[in-house]
């Protein structure tokens, strides 16, 4: 269905039992909401699951220009307020996670429990220069010049030579984000640093992380050192999109953390 908040057309999925628990999940850059069909089947019997397509992407409004986190933190709140959600737990992946840690530190009343995966939660000189130059890419060629580099920096080479289903999946979303969301979405993600801010939140946090995802789980091991509070999971072999890549074991560390 689509809500209107923010001054924008959000696609939203809501399942599960009216007077449920909330679940927020937020989706990484270049997907969409179906990243997390896998999960809102399985939690939909225990929670009421709100999944959207962040500004951008899929079938939400892309409007042009550079986006902020300031901007997709005050998207979530305004699609809550807009459904009448009061308080929600949240997973994210990537920039999912990375609007957690904004959320939770900007909005702390309005969140439970976080599941923050697969993110460093703060962009870097070196990696803001990279994200720079993946925009400069899409500007000029499209998201079809994006998609390799994207899937073999999202999963280990072993992964893409085997080319399981959900990297064709992956593969269509990619593709079908629009331009002006990639754009927009790779400007925030140049310029975010929410791990400090962590250390005062006092929410039950949970760090999760594929094993292969880049330079990421190391980082992640740190951020947990950060936050001592906050739990940490690594998913042994999988990926970037971790949740894609193991879906049971993801939903396996997610449901022992909402419970």
């Amino acid at each position: 269905m689509k809500v209107k908040a923010n001054g924008i057309n959000f696609n939203v999925e809501v399942e599960g039992p009216e007077g449920a628990p909330w679940l927020i999940l937020s989706n990484s850059l270049a997907t969409d909401l179906h990243m997390w069909d896998r999960q809102a089947e399985d939690f939909k019997g225990s929670h009421r699951v709100l999944r959207y397509d962040q500004r951008g992407h899929g079938q939400t409004d892309a409007p042009a220009g550079r986006y902020t986190f300031d901007i997709l933190i005050a998207d979530i709140i305004g699609l809550m307020d807009a459904l009448g959600v009061k308080r929600a737990s949240w997973a994210g992946i990537s920039m999912g996670g990375a609007t957690a840690m904004g959320a939770v530190q900007k909005h702390p009343d309005r969140f439970d429990r976080l599941a923050i995966c697969d993110t460093p939660g703060q962009s870097t000189p070196a990696s803001a220069q990279q994200w720079e130059a993946r925009i400069a890419n899409a500007q000029k060629n499209g998201m079809q010049a994006e998609l390799d580099a994207t899937i073999n920096r999202w999963f280990p080479p072993e992964t893409v030579k085997t080319n399981p289903p959900h990297l064709d999946a992956l593969r269509k979303m990619i593709l079908n984000t629009p331009v002006n969301g990639f754009i927009g979405c790779s400007a925030a993600l140049a310029d975010h640093d929410y791990r400090p801010g962590m250390k005062n939140v006092k929410k039950s946090v949970l760090y999760m992380c594929g094993e292969k995802d880049g330079h990421n789980a190391a980082v992640m091991r740190q951020m947990q050192q950060e936050f001592p509070a906050a739990k940490y999971v690594e998913l042994p072999g999988a990926g970037h999109i971790s949740n894609m890549d193991h879906p049971a074991m993801f939903t396996k560390a997610l449901r022992d953390f909402l419970s």
